[in-house]
């Protein structure tokens, strides 16, 4: 499916939101607009702030009062923020197919740029003027920082369950997008709390199926395209749900090959272990889940009424899982 598409719909929406973006990297300390403005262009798929801007305007929104993208572009700041910390707390070399900014500037810039990010995003936060907004924010970088401190725990752990994987993909990635989702719909329908809890499980299903299709493509995407070497959270020592499903179902002897992969990391054992996880079913495993969480997303879009942004946001569900990139 081609994202262009479902872009068009809020161009002109998107355009303001990196015109937000662009103006709030600024600062007087020249390494912070450098670091920040490599990153922020660094070929994203600006798919959170899109899922905002639509989503807001699915509920009703009037495009001429620029809160949702002011919230749009909030959102993406989050989201770049821990993107430059998870780099550097995997010793990433690329991401999107570029040098990431830690291997670029160090590690030491990196995380404090990231905090300059959060703490910008905090500011652009109470521009909205809304307690809740506030409160769930809050809530939600929390949130993140849990996760993250839960997938560092899992680092190099063959013993990692399915539900832990769950809650820590929730953590890291769905809260974001439902924060965004939720407080979309509430910018536009302050009054409606159904309208807003069908959008906060519209965002919270779309992210877990992006985060699934994410680390199916870890093991059967195409490197150059994905725009990072396949086997990554193998060689990081990192469980995902690929290899959770695999070694729940493989024999004695390739579990232990698995198990020594994970808990060594590196990618002396992707061979085997590719052919373990294409062998027991598991990426149809994992993307079996991820259409499933994309179905329960497009359910929860009952709640609005019919329109284009609807539509989108439909056909947004079905990308996330449907994406070789």
């Amino acid at each position: 499916m081609d994202i262009a598409a479902i872009r068009a719909h809020s161009a002109d929406d998107m355009k303001r939101v990196d015109q937000i973006i662009q103006s709030r990297l600024r600062s007087n300390v020249a390494l912070i607009g450098q670091l920040g403005h490599y990153i922020i262009g660094g070929g994203g798929k600006r798919l959170r702030p899109l899922v905002t801007v639509l989503m807001a305007r699915a509920a009703g929104h009037n495009p001429e009062d620029e809160r949702h993208a002011l919230l749009g572009a909030t959102v993406e700041l989050i989201h770049t923020a821990t993107l430059l910390h998870d780099d550097v707390v995997d010793d990433s070399a690329v991401r999107r197919g570029q040098d990431t900014a830690n291997e670029i500037w160090g590690n030491e810039a990196s995380v404090l740029v990231g905090d300059f990010l959060y703490t910008r995003a905090f500011e652009m936060m109470v521009e909205l003027n809304d307690m809740t907004t506030m409160e769930v924010f809050s809530r939600t970088t929390n949130q993140i920082a849990e996760g993250e401190v839960m997938q560092l725990m899992h680092v190099h752990d063959p013993a990692v369950t399915q539900a832990r994987y769950e809650e820590v993909i929730y953590r890291k990635t769905a809260v974001l997008f439902e924060a965004g989702c939720r407080l979309a719909a509430r910018l536009a329908a302050p009054h409606d709390p159904h309208l807003e809890s069908a959008a906060r499980d519209y965002g919270r299903h779309l992210g877990i199926a992006f985060q699934l299709a994410d680390d199916a493509l870890d093991y059967d995407g195409n490197a150059e395209t994905i725009g990072k070497n396949i086997g990554d959270d193998l060689a990081e020592g990192k469980p995902t749900l690929p290899l959770i499903h695999c070694l729940a179902h493989t024999d004695n002897n390739t579990r232990q090959i698995i198990e020594k992969a994970i808990e060594t990391g590196g990618r002396t054992a992707i061979e085997p272990v590719t052919a373990a996880i294409a062998q027991t079913g598991s990426i149809a495993y994992t993307r079996g889940l991820a259409e499933q969480e994309a179905e329960h997303a497009e359910a929860a879009l009952a709640a609005f009424p019919d329109s284009d942004f609807r539509t989108a946001l439909s056909k947004l569900a079905r990308f996330s899982v449907g994406r070789e990139y």
